[in-house]
């Protein structure tokens, strides 16, 4: 069955959706010994794909790997960074570094603390990170002041970023400190850049330090446990996968394909 190569690749554990399209937008994409182009369709049984010179052999595919990253701060979330400095895989074993396709869905800010999941699943990452899911996630936010209940609705109801209105937001005070900083807890449910850094400042309560704790039901600390300390990383259970999974309800990619070139 033809399948487009992106979409191929990140089946294959290569790399995430829109890696695999950058990828072929950088021309480290050739099908049977052409550079590939973005959108075009192979067979895995009949084609040869290669990436940067390397032929690939689907039943090689490594077994799907599905990890929960506390998250330093100071480390990027990404694969690999032209300034060499630290990101997410250099937080994991060779084992599971070399070879294995995992990359971060989607990003924590490089200042930014937490919940970061890592996987090998391409299909799930392109999923997770289109604009249709909103998959909640949960912060703990130290901000500089003392907002009052005003700000708080404000924030609650939504604030203008970019010429659009924030979704609503549940924000609670968690902790009022004497050093005039404040302690909130924020449950987003999308993911615009830097939005509550970006919302606090606005607001005039600048964020101090952020922090997230969960992503869903998926929490840096489940009942009975100790919170997994920064730099670790635990593997998923099969109920959170499934809760992964149970999120992907999107329609097929040729309906989405065709939807975009529709709008132009």
């Amino acid at each position: 069955m033809d399948e487009r190569v992106q979409k191929l690749l990140s089946q294959w554990g290569v790399a995430s959706r829109r890696q695999a399209e950058q990828m072929i937008l950088a021309g480290r994409v050739r099908l049977n010994g052409a550079i590939a182009q973005l959108g075009q369709k192979a067979n895995p049984t009949l084609d040869r794909i290669e990436v940067d010179g390397v032929l690939m052999r689907p039943h090689r595919r490594p077994a799907s790997i599905y990890l929960l990253l506390n998250k330093p701060a100071g480390i990027l979330s990404t694969c690999t960074d032209p300034w060499h400095r630290r990101t997410v895989l250099d937080l994991l074993p060779p084992v599971l570094r070399d070879g294995q396709g995992i990359h971060p869905v989607g990003r924590l800010d490089a200042d930014s603390t937490g919940a970061l999941l890592l996987t090998n699943d391409g299909d799930l990452t392109f999923y997770l990170t289109h604009p249709r899911h909103h998959i909640p996630k949960t912060y703990q936010v130290w901000v500089e002041g003392n907002p009052d209940e005003a700000v708080l609705q404000q924030w609650r109801r939504g604030v203008m970023l970019d010429g659009r209105l924030t979704l609503p937001t549940q924000v609670t005070v968690l902790k009022r400190h004497v050093n005039h900083q404040t302690l909130l807890q924020v449950i987003l449910t999308e993911g615009r850049n830097r939005q509550i850094r970006r919302v606090a400042a606005q607001l005039g309560h600048p964020v101090v330090q952020l922090h997230r704790t969960a992503i869903g039901s998926i929490a840096l600390q489940r009942p009975g446990t100790p919170e997994l300390l920064s730099g670790e990383y635990r593997p998923l259970k099969d109920s959170e996968i499934g809760f992964l999974k149970a999120q992907i309800d999107l329609p097929s990619e040729e309906e989405t394909v065709a939807r975009e070139e529709f709008s132009g």
